[in-house]
């Protein structure tokens, strides 16, 4: 599944769900890279 997380104020990543984070944040592939962020609203 497709989510997009917010990385600062103004950075968007989209990428394949991983898993939820202990803090809130949630985790996503791009390519080989695993991006952790919030969760976009």
């Amino acid at each position: 599944m497709l989510r997009t997380i917010t990385l600062g104020t103004s950075v968007s990543v989209q990428g394949m769900y991983v898993r939820d984070l202990a803090d809130g944040r949630i985790l996503v592939r791009v390519d080989n890279r695993e991006i952790a962020g919030r969760p976009a609203s």
